[in-house]
């Protein structure tokens, strides 16, 4: 819910890593998932399995993105990827976190520059 509100109200949202989990259930004020549509990306099912926990894990994040209509975008293991998808910021995994906070304050900043 605050998600949304942040989301709808011009707000800037972003996750990293397994972060973007939180926002697999968003749903806009149109009944449509956030991420439907958008370019994103987040820990991948390669990166999961790689660490061993992809049968740990409640759900592989990736799959999961994507059933919920998400477009991913990934990049090898452990590599910086970021992507923003209008006001949506996601990072693959901590290598991107540096990144993932440059192009939020970047969105912001431009956004107030608007006025």
């Amino acid at each position: 819910m605050i998600t949304r509100k942040i989301y709808e109200n011009n707000g800037v949202v972003g996750a990293v890593c397994h972060g973007p989990a939180a926002l697999t259930n968003v749903k806009l004020s149109n009944g449509q998932f956030l991420v439907k549509g958008k370019i994103l990306t987040s820990f991948t099912n390669k990166e999961e399995k790689y660490i061993k926990l992809h049968k740990i894990v409640p759900f592989l994040l990736q799959d999961e993105l994507e059933r919920k209509g998400g477009v991913f975008k990934s990049v090898d293991n452990w590599q910086p990827n970021v992507q923003v998808d209008q006001r949506l910021v996601t990072g693959q995994n901590p290598a991107s976190t540096g990144k993932l906070a440059e192009e939020m304050i970047r969105l912001m900043v431009s956004k107030s520059d608007v006025k």
